[in-house]
């Protein structure tokens, strides 16, 4: 058995997320602990019970990479580890963290400063993006071409096959969306996301992002991990900051991270955080592997009994 820890990127957040697990494990809750520590307010508190601020980019980040290394932490307390580890988006830093290369501490004040700096680089209702899904990359990489006479619009995430996401000017991509539907698209809806996220529109974010990543002191990484810019293996130290600056701002190449997983031999894929988002685009790009996700106590049961028996 290889297995593939993935991790849960900005949308997947849910009030209450966590709790559960904070309450019933040590290790869980002293992440929390730690988080509210080095960010010198109550995430906890805001993962629980403030829905609104978590739904705010600034502090979704942080509390998903929380919620998902307080997963991570129960699940190395029962003994299972992982071959690999990749994310999207946002959840490429809690595999990068999974990976030892960032402190947690670290971790947590970074993609707090990245939300805040994503929301900064396109102001509130100038960009929007919309997912796609019953169309070919092909098509819906035609009619990004097609409605950029409107202003900016281009393929954002590719997630899986027949499930792309579009972004960019509010208007540019609103029409294209709309020409998806209209051809032959089975699915189109809005994203609740603050900008126009993986778009060249975000390199104001991604300068900003540049000069907090190159203070940073990077680990080594104890297990190999699969980058959105590219969808392959990191190769060194070397290459993670020029791909966590590219990252914000470069189409997030799922898809391929997935498939690229597939050909090393994964054949168990566990989502470790917030949702099941993950676990699906996996089921549409590889047949028959396993697949579980770790959010809370059933979960996490489920996940140690399949794969410890």
């Amino acid at each position: 058995m290889k297995i593939a820890f993935l991790f849960s990127g900005q949308g997947a957040q849910y009030i209450g997320m966590g709790k559960e697990l904070q309450e019933q494990y040590a290790c869980a809750k002293e992440i929390f602990q730690r988080a509210d520590d080095a960010l010198g307010f109550s995430l906890s508190n805001i993962c629980f019970e403030q829905e609104e601020k978590l739904n705010q980019t600034e502090f979704t980040q942080p509390a998903i990479l929380t919620m998902s290394m307080a997963a991570l932490a129960c699940l190395k307390e029962k003994g299972i580890k992982a071959d690999y580890a990749a994310g999207l988006s946002l959840g490429e830093y809690s595999a990068y963290t999974a990976s030892g290369v960032f402190q947690f501490e670290d971790a947590v004040k970074l993609v707090q400063k990245r939300g805040r700096f994503m929301t900064e680089a396109v102001p509130e209702g100038k960009g929007s993006m919309y997912a796609i899904i019953g169309m070919e990359r092909e098509q819906v990489e035609d009619i990004c071409k097609e409605y950029s006479q409107y202003g900016f619009v281009t393929p954002a995430n590719y997630n899986a096959p027949g499930q792309i996401v579009i972004a960019g000017e509010t208007e540019a991509t609103a029409k294209a969306a709309g020409a998806a539907k209209e051809n032959g698209a089975k699915i189109v809806s809005k994203l609740n996301v603050s900008g126009p996220f993986h778009t060249v529109l975000l390199k104001p974010a991604s300068e900003k992002l540049a000069q907090e990543l190159q203070q940073l002191h990077l680990c080594d990484m104890t297990i190999p991990v699969i980058t959105n810019v590219t969808g392959q293996e990191v190769e060194n130290n070397e290459e993670i900051i020029p791909l966590l600056i590219k990252q914000v701002m470069s189409p997030v190449k799922w898809e391929e991270t997935i498939i690229t997983l597939s050909q090393k031999g994964v054949d168990t894929f566990i989502e470790v955080g917030p949702g099941k988002t993950l676990s699906g685009f996996v089921k549409r790009t590889v047949k028959g592997a396993t697949i579980l996700n770790i959010e809370n106590q059933k979960t996490l049961e489920k996940a140690v009994e399949k794969l410890l028996g």
